[in-house]
């Protein structure tokens, strides 16, 4: 939103471009909010765009995991989202939270800060090895397994509310329910075989750099470029798309085939994260046995399902979170 004259510009052209495509065009603008004004959410309205933003927690933590001066991150997240659902609606601004080492204590306040903001899910996040979090050395704060207890409790937290009678998701969650319980995928380029970076993601950067996810432009800041696929000023798209540094890394990433993964049983409901392997171990394919990913997810999988075996009740709440 600094630069809005360009969000205008994409958006007119990209419309424009869609008279003859007429493709399913959508648009989101990830902010802040703090530079937001009234044109500027008039505008949204007018082209239908929506509106993420971050949200941490309650104020003490969010406003130490988003310093700016003057201690006042909440503050300005909480009026820019009362501000944005007044001016286009309820439902027209999402929030995301990223889980910190002084988060992991306090997953029922995060919870509650989302349910008395109005919002109906959260996606728990762990931190991920790529941009700002390797620059202040956050990446490292907590163990995967620290994650997981602040995981399982945030979701015995959601499971009670929702016995309680009221309606709540953890987002991911949900797409691993989808995966075990349809016939149907996810558009989330972590679950996917082979990766969806590429194929479900393409990022373009302000200098014209195309990259595979924006995971993937985070670790170009970082000095590491393994999956820049090419740059819109210079390169046709047939070059970009059929790069090597896109299709060597698709081939290496089809979990049926990746040692480890073949003969998992989790296999068909995970995916490949190319990325995240090489961004922590330095390969692609990466050492399955030492992967934070491949132990997020079993763990996971594995506490989802012993939930619905043997608690009728969350099993029931867990399936209705299933979107196909």
């Amino acid at each position: 939103m600094l630069n809005f004259e360009m969000v205008q510009y994409v958006v007119a052209q990209a419309k424009k471009r869609n008279e003859l495509e007429k493709r399913d065009l959508q648009f989101v603008i990830a902010t802040n909010l703090s530079p937001l004004t009234n044109e500027m959410l008039a505008f949204c309205k007018e082209h239908d765009i929506l509106i993420s933003t971050s949200l941490d927690g309650p104020a003490d933590l969010h406003n130490s995991n988003r310093p700016r001066p003057g201690r006042d991150s909440y503050e300005r997240t909480i009026a820019g989202i009362n501000k944005v659902r007044e001016a286009l609606g309820p439902d027209r601004v999402g929030a995301l939270m990223t889980t910190t080492k002084d988060s992991l204590s306090h997953v029922e306040d995060i919870i509650d800060e989302y349910v008395r903001q109005g919002f109906n899910s959260i996606f728990l996040r762990p931190l991920s090895p790529y941009g700002f979090a390797i620059k202040t050395k956050t990446y490292d704060a907590y163990e995967t397994q620290e994650w997981l207890e602040f995981y399982k409790k945030g979701l015995a937290y959601i499971l009670q509310l929702n016995k309680d009678g009221f309606y709540f998701v953890e987002e991911y969650t949900s797409l691993l329910l989808q995966k075990m319980l349809t016939p149907f995928g996810t558009s989330y380029v972590d679950l996917q075989s082979p990766a969806g970076i590429g194929i479900s993601a393409i990022i373009f950067n302000y200098d014209g750099d195309v990259y595979a996810s924006d995971e993937s432009r985070m670790l170009a800041e970082m000095g590491h470029k393994n999956f820049r696929l090419g740059n819109l000023l210079n390169d046709r798209y047939e070059d970009i798309m059929l790069s090597d540094a896109l299709l060597d890394t698709l081939e290496q990433s089809i979990a049926e085939s990746v040692p480890a993964c073949n003969d998992c049983g989790f296999q068909p409901y995970c995916g490949s994260d190319p990325v995240y392997h090489y961004a922590t171990q330095g390969d692609i394919v990466g050492n399955k046995a030492y992967s934070g990913f491949c132990r997020k997810n079993m763990s996971m999988l594995r506490h989802i399902i012993s939930l619905m075996e043997d608690d009728p009740e969350a099993k029931r709440i867990l399936m209705s979170w299933v979107r196909a």
